[in-house]
């Protein structure tokens, strides 16, 4: 029997995005938070003023699944040998290697339309997994919860322990019941990095797992023969957050050295970057006839043409035609990262465009990102946001957004930032 009594309709994710203000940081309880990872949030507010968002990002149930349904779909493929064969006869000497591990979690980059979510990128190495967590369990209690179902604080408490998770999981995947004893997370210049507090709080969650941890630069790391070393301390399990994703450059030798000896478990690796995020694997996930002589199902085909724009590679000989069309284009470099030399056509000069077209280019429909109304002290705005899932082995581990201005994501516009997402049921 139905009832008579009248459901109360939750608007729709887009119109709230566009219309609410909707600011949810608790800052005393975030500052308690960030405090026990061993950050100084004042200090952090200083150096990081555009970090974190004062503002909830609001995203339909439907969009969820939907965004799940690609990540699956993605696996799909990307198991397939054929998949794999083609991938790796592309990619550098150091991807070519076998590896039992999946590469820690993935970063799944969306802008969502009219038409659902669309996909922009896969990252192997997406930072800020574990400042979302703590983003979350910086939110007031109240409305959140009511809609949501449970509360931020025990979503960002879960998250932190599925984060965990991913690299016991990478430990035992390679060495079975073998203790793991050691974990190093690794960057280039790791204190001058951006995402630098995030390192931090790594090293406090695998000190927490009581596992030796530290950050390091991969300079500072020793290749002996037979062991990876910092600073005498054998290494088990590095976190690579290095973008040399082909561990090519002279500072990352003994880091390659251990990963072709398989000597440490690293994660992500070469392997899986080839795999996953080479910005060319696009044009393959949306070539339907591709698909289709891969043995890829009808369902998973359907999904993938759905959600992802058109992306085509960049060569000379198309030069006129995405010049004269340069308007509905966005053009990333192959092996980019961080939105670093990517343009959208409308903004290009033609001394830009003729450097992509001399190669190494993919170009991909423009699919505008939506936008999130957000307090200012001139009044409301509208910023731009994107919607990031982190997952591993496909399944999304927590999603969040990325609210911003200009041409790409940058955290550098006030009110900008990670921002918490709401799931509307």
């Amino acid at each position: 029997m139905i009832s008579d009594v009248p459901i109360p309709r939750i608007p729709a994710a887009a119109g709230l995005n566009r219309d609410s203000v909707c600011t949810s940081v608790d800052p005393e309880r975030l500052a308690g938070v960030l405090a026990a990872g061993g950050i100084d949030y004042t200090a952090l507010r200083e150096t990081h003023p555009q970090l974190f968002s004062e503002t909830l990002v609001f995203a339909d149930a439907g969009c969820v699944a939907a965004m799940a349904a690609l990540i699956g779909a993605v696996e799909t493929v990307v198991a397939l040998p054929a998949y794999q064969e083609a991938a790796l006869a592309r990619a550098p000497a150091a991807a070519r290697q076998d590896a039992v591990t999946r590469g820690a979690f993935l970063g799944f980059d969306f802008h969502v339309d009219a038409n659902g979510p669309k996909l922009i990128e896969i990252n192997t190495n997406p930072g800020g997994v574990l400042l979302n967590t703590v983003l979350l369990e910086g939110q007031r209690a109240g409305g959140y919860d009511a809609v949501a179902g449970d509360s931020p604080a025990s979503r960002g408490r879960v998250a932190v322990q599925a984060v965990l998770d991913v690299f016991l999981e990478e430990w035992r995947l390679a060495r079975g019941d073998q203790p793991l004893r050691s974990v190093a997370v690794v960057d280039e210049a790791p204190a001058d990095q951006y995402l630098a507090p995030e390192f931090e709080l790594f090293r406090r969650l695998f000190e927490w797992a009581g596992l030796y941890a530290v950050v390091a630069n991969p300079a500072e790391l020793l290749w002996d023969g037979s062991t990876l070393r910092h600073r005498g301390e054998r290494i088990d399990l590095v976190y690579n957050r290095l973008t040399d994703f082909a561990l090519e450059q002279p500072g990352q030798a003994a880091l390659a050295a251990a990963w072709q000896a398989d000597a440490a478990v690293l994660t992500p690796h070469p392997r899986a970057h080839a795999l996953y995020a080479d910005k060319r694997n696009l044009v393959w996930l949306c070539d339907d006839e591709r698909l289709t002589d891969w043995g890829v199902p009808v369902a998973q085909r359907e999904v993938l043409l759905s959600a992802i724009p058109t992306t085509l590679e960049v060569g000379e000989a198309d030069g006129e035609h995405f010049w004269a069309t340069r308007k509905q284009w966005f053009f990333k470099p192959a092996a980019g990262f961080g939105s670093r030399a990517a343009y959208r056509g409308d903004k290009l000069t033609r001394r830009v465009f003729d450097e992509i077209l001399r190669g190494g280019y993919v170009a991909q429909k423009l699919v505008p990102p939506p936008e999130r109304r957000v307090a200012g002290p001139e009044g409301d705005g509208l910023l731009k946001y994107d919607l990031r899932c982190y997952a591993y082995a496909g399944h999304i581990l927590l999603i969040a957004a990325r609210l911003y201005q200009g041409q790409t994501t940058n955290f550098r516009t006030p009110g900008g930032g990670f921002a918490p997402v709401m799931v509307l049921e």
